[in-house]
């Protein structure tokens, strides 16, 4: 009678604990997404405006719009957006693995050096 009242214990003990963990393990948590906002040409012509300088690791995407009066584009982390004319906008998904500063740059020539570029912190 004692093995059977060790065995019905066991058995309940284990089933407290597959209560327990198995919503953990059904539902895997999901990588985090960030959503970023780039305004080109703001707040002057020369100026990248972000919604958000510091972000989580994992993907972001960013929206490029240039809102400025000639053609722009958004490069970091070596990836690029096509080159946007006024008024135009694009996507660009990338994943960050790790946490650091990823420099932005508009590769449009001589408009990283008017001062189009800066640094987006990832945590």
């Amino acid at each position: 009678m004692n093995r059977f009242r060790i065995g019905v214990l066991a058995l309940t003990a284990l089933s407290v604990v597959l209560v327990w963990a198995l919503p953990a393990v059904a539902s895997p948590s999901k990588a985090h997404a960030t959503a970023v906002t780039v305004t080109a040409g703001s707040p002057s012509e020369f100026k990248f405006k972000l919604s958000k300088a510091k972000v989580p690791h994992g993907t972001v995407t960013f929206t490029v719009k240039n809102v400025g009066s000639v053609p722009h584009d958004f490069k970091i982390a070596g990836k690029k957006t096509k080159l946007l004319n006024p008024k135009q906008s694009a996507t660009l998904k990338v994943t960050f693995s790790k946490a650091g500063k990823f420099k932005y740059v508009c590769t449009v020539p001589t408009h990283e050096t008017l001062g189009m570029w800066g640094n987006l912190t990832v945590t």
